[in-house]
This record gives structure tokens, C-alpha cells and sequence, in this order.
């Protein structure tokens, strides 16, 4: 997901977003551990998608003080 696609949503959506990406990101690690990932990148970019979220976030949560 593209960051200009992410500053469209509200607060309580990147948060609802940024949680249903960890839990994406704890079952790929999961099924990594397991042998039964087959794309290695998905974790990758997981990481990557949570990161963006939280950037997003924060900067919405400054813009509002």
C-alpha cells in the first residue's frame, strides 16, 4: 500500500490497518518457522507496510497538536 493511499485514512483506520498487519506479519512468521512460507518477500514487505503505517500515523498524530 502507497503512503499517499494511507494519508486518505482516518486515525482510527491506520490503527485498525497497522494491527491487521502485524497480525499478518506474526502468522507469515509462523508459517516461515513451520517450512510452509513460500514467498520469503511477503515478510519483506509486511515489515515494510507496517513501518509505512506507523510513519503515516505519527504524522497525522503531530499535525494534530
Amino acid at each position: 500500500m502507497k503512503a499517499s493511499q494511507l494519508r486518505d485514512l482516518t486515525q482510527p483506520e491506520l490503527e485498525a490497518k497497522a494491527t491487521e498487519l502485524r497480525g499478518e506479519l506474526w502468522s507469515a512468521r509462523v508459517k516461515k518457522a513451520t517450512g510452509q512460507l513460500e514467498n520469503n518477500a511477503l515478510l519483506r514487505k509486511l515489515r515494510r507496510d507496517v513501518a509505512r503505517v506507523q510513519t503515516v500515523l505519527r504524522q497525522k498524530r503531530e499535525a494534530g497538536r
